[in-house]
């Protein structure tokens, strides 16, 4: 893994920044603001759970996605459409998300500037195409990748498409990020390795179980732990 000159292709959100921290704030603030007089919190997340589920994969990702889940969750709940008043309480109480600044986890840009002098760097990142492309503007690390990719969906197609298009070789391609669902299984789909390194905020429908016994996933805890093996 200490050979110079492999691909690693990086993840964004929680991966090379916070980004689910910030929704799981509003979620929380949100299930306070919803009230239910008969279902408690876990169950009113899972109602949320199921209706960003299905929107998620009809309509893509990203902030106004996550609002339209908002909405339809109070649709469901109470029967009804959200006031206009309702509407707007929604939008305040996810101001953090449609205003926050871009937090980097630590050690990412140090580890980038390194990594980038031994190897070829790429991003890959899911989600509403402008949203993401402000995210990445103003986390200050589009110069340390030679190219970035913003997806709708993150599946094994997309992977092969680059390895294909690049004309690298899969057994020196890796994956890297938080979610086992997007960065890590599709990339071994692909015949590509990968490196989980894992968020304790990890949107919860992006986990899956990975396979102990596969070799050629890299399990570390902290980003910086990168420059130990590339």
């Amino acid at each position: 893994m200490t050979q110079r000159g492999q691909v690693l292709i990086f993840d964004a959100d929680d991966t090379l920044w916070e980004n689910n921290v910030i929704f799981e704030q509003v979620i929380d603030d949100y299930l306070d603001w919803l009230a239910h007089p008969t279902l408690d919190r876990a169950q009113l997340r899972a109602v949320l759970d199921d209706i960003e589920r299905a929107n998620s994969a009809a309509h893509g990702y990203g902030t106004r996605i996550f609002l339209r889940s908002l909405h339809d969750c109070v649709e469901r709940l109470r029967e009804r459409p959200a006031t206009e008043r309702e509407r707007r309480e929604i939008l305040g109480l996810a101001d953090a998300l449609i205003n926050h600044r871009v937090e980097l986890i630590p050690g990412v840009a140090e580890t980038l500037d390194e990594l980038r002098g031994r190897h070829e760097l790429l991003m890959l990142t899911k989600g509403d195409t402008a949203e993401q492309q402000r995210k990445i503007d103003a986390s200050g690390l589009a110069a340390h990748f030679q190219s970035v990719h913003i997806v709708r969906e993150k599946h094994a197609g997309v992977y092969l498409r680059l390895v294909e298009e690049h004309g690298w070789k899969a057994a020196h391609t890796w994956m890297i990020g938080n979610s086992p669902k997007s960065d890590i299984l599709p990339a071994r789909e692909a015949g590509m390795n990968a490196v989980f390194i894992p968020n304790e905020v990890t949107w919860s429908l992006d986990n899956a179980e990975l396979d102990p016994g596969d070799d050629r996933v890299l399990h570390l805890s902290r980003f910086p732990e990168l420059l130990d093996h590339f």
